[in-house]
């Protein structure tokens, strides 16, 4: 039931092409690489690898996802194969080892110089490259074996890596539709709602940038000003004095900016621990932290200018700033919008040397204002 269900709620978020079995193979071939350099990086740094079980869990499940993607353009049932490698295993390996330059598999099996765990994952990656050799969308009995291998290997690898497969398959359902797809509003959290009003984020805000003859930018919120005064605090001027807009994107986008709350002094202190813990000083440091590696990001990327979408990469960085906050609830998407929008408006602001930002957290939108 388990995997029927991962299929059914993964197959929206697939959007390759389904007549094409290049990028899928392409994409499962490389997250079976990304396991073994997890591995690898593993046997190399031990304990001092403090993220392993998270990183392999979650390579095993971008693994999956792709083997899913692949089953279902070759119309077959990836609960099946599974089963099928569970319950039989009779296979024939010789299939495997036709589409190999070096020989049968059995042969580099028996090597005897890895460990067993390590072994396994060679195995896998044998299996995965011979997945590459299928070449239509014709679901032969040579296909289903070389699938059933595959699936085998992988449950080899997942047992001798001591992963849960359930997480595995939890962990990737959440994190690929958090990705892409969007998150009915409804089910989306706002963080301060149940606190009293003068402790909440402003529903509508608009905030006025203000750059002085001294070239410092100024920020001022109903009639008053807010903050310090900022210079881009770098030798090649790059307009990070208007990087706050990044924290009234936030908190407009995702009802999140620990730096947002300190400047207009709206922290929940009604409740002692999360006025400590998720709006306090080190939260506030994260939020800076990850504002400004982002810019550095984006300074690479033309700032974001014509970009519909953010690299899963940059985003799963950005997820791991975040762990242990409460704004760790919010989906990928939703980052996503927050950063593309944030930096729409910073282009503004940067070209016009200021202007106005107004956020809207009941429609989640953050917009520049020309004075």
């Amino acid at each position: 039931m388990l995997l029927s269900d991962y299929a059914r709620q993964v197959k929206c978020t697939d959007r390759l092409s389904s007549n094409d079995l290049q990028p899928v193979l392409m994409g499962l071939f490389g997250e079976v690489g990304s396991i073994m350099a997890t591995a690898k990086k593993h046997l190399r740094e031990k304990s001092a690898y403090a993220g392993y079980r998270r990183a392999v869990e979650e390579e095993f499940g971008d693994a999956l996802w792709y083997f899913n993607a692949l089953c279902q353009r070759l119309g077959v049932s990836i609960q099946e194969v599974l089963s099928d490698a569970v319950k039989q295993g009779g296979y024939d390996e010789s299939v495997v080892a036709s589409h190999l330059p070096d020989g049968p598999i059995a042969h580099v099996s028996s090597a005897n110089s890895l460990p067993a765990d390590n072994q396994n994952l060679m195995n896998l990656g044998i299996a995965a490259a011979a997945l590459l050799h299928i070449k239509d969308k014709e679901s032969t009995g040579e296909t289903r074996d070389l699938l059933r291998v595959f699936a085998d290997r992988y449950l080899q690898a997942l047992q001798a890596s001591t992963i849960d497969f359930a997480n595995v398959v939890r962990m990737n359902i959440d994190k690929t539709r958090g990705r892409f797809l969007h998150t009915d509003p409804e089910h989306l959290p706002t963080f301060d709602s149940e606190f009293p009003e003068e402790e909440r984020l402003p529903l509508c805000f608009e905030i006025r940038f203000k750059k002085r003859n001294s070239g410092k930018c100024h920020l001022q919120w109903k009639g008053v000003f807010i903050g310090d005064p900022l210079t881009d605090n770098i030798s090649n001027p790059d307009g990070y004095r208007f990087h706050d807009v990044f924290h009234f994107a936030y908190a407009a986008i995702l009802h999140w900016s620990p730096v947002f709350r300190a400047l207009i002094k709206q922290k929940r202190k009604s409740d002692p621990k999360v006025d400590e813990e998720q709006d306090g000083g080190r939260a506030i440091v994260v939020e800076e932290g990850l504002t400004a590696w982002i810019f550095a990001r984006a300074k690479d990327l033309d700032l974001f200018a014509g970009q519909e979408t953010v690299s899963f990469g940059l985003l799963k960085v950005v997820q791991e700033f975040v762990q242990g906050y409460e704004v760790e609830r919010c989906p990928l998407k939703l980052w996503e919008r927050a950063i593309l929008d944030g930096y729409e408006a910073f282009r503004q602001l940067r070209k016009h040397e200021g202007g106005v930002v107004v956020g809207n957290r009941e429609a989640r939108t953050i917009e520049y204002k020309e004075e």
